[in-house]
């Protein structure tokens, strides 16, 4: 835990997910906090990944949905 005290959460999951996380942890010796982890830290790299991939859109000139269809025709691609 790259070296900071960890803390304790109460988390209730679907006795499903539990199982199969608990399938999980066996199968690759992992405990169930060490894979609960790893899933919230892909979860936010994706976020952080989206939200720089936006800032940089956002920055796009604006297109109607008409100017686009009508694009999209001119170009044959609909």
């Amino acid at each position: 835990m790259m070296g900071t005290a960890a803390m304790r959460a109460t988390v209730y999951l679907d006795p499903d997910l539990h199982k199969a996380l608990r399938l999980k942890a066996v199968e690759t010796a992992q405990s169930l906090s060490k894979l609960v982890n790893d899933a919230i830290k892909e979860s936010l790299a994706e976020d952080a990944e989206d939200m720089a991939a936006f800032e940089v859109r956002a920055k796009e000139p604006l297109i109607s949905y008409e100017a686009m269809i009508k694009r999209l025709k001119k170009d044959g691609r609909i």
